[in-house]
C-alpha cells in the first residue's frame, strides 16, 4: 500500500543533458531530479505527477542553459516505486454500501 523511493545516477555530456531530463519526466516515476558537475549540485528539480505541457518548459529552458556551460555532469534522479500496481486502490470496497 506504501511506495518506497531510491536513487540512480546517470552520467551525460552536455549536449545529452536536455533529451535525458526529458525521458526522465515522461516515465511518469521520477519524483526529483539533481544535475551535477563533479560532487557540486548545479541545479535541483522537484517534479509532480502532474508536471507537463506548459508547466515544465520552464525546467527544460534552465537545463538547456545548463547545458551550454557544462559538458561532463551527473544527473541523480529520485523515484518512486510503488508496492501495487496504480489504480489498485480504486476498486470499492465489498463491505461498503453505496
Amino acid at each position: 500500500m506504501g511506495s518506497r523511493t531510491f536513487w540512480e545516477t546517470t552520467k551525460v555530456q552536455g549536449g545529452e543533458l536536455v533529451d535525458r531530463v526529458r525521458q526522465l519526466v515522461r516515465e511518469g516515476n521520477v519524483r526529483r531530479i539533481v544535475i551535477k558537475q563533479g560532487e557540486r549540485s548545479i541545479a535541483e528539480f522537484p517534479l509532480t505527477a502532474g508536471v507537463v505541457g506548459v508547466v515544465f518548459a520552464p525546467v527544460l529552458a534552465a537545463v538547456g542553459a545548463i547545458a551550454a556551460l557544462v559538458t561532463d555532469c551527473s544527473i541523480e534522479v529520485e523515484r518512486e516505486e510503488r508496492d501495487e500496481p496504480p489504480g489498485a486502490d480504486t476498486e470499492p470496497d465489498p463491505e461498503v454500501e453505496v
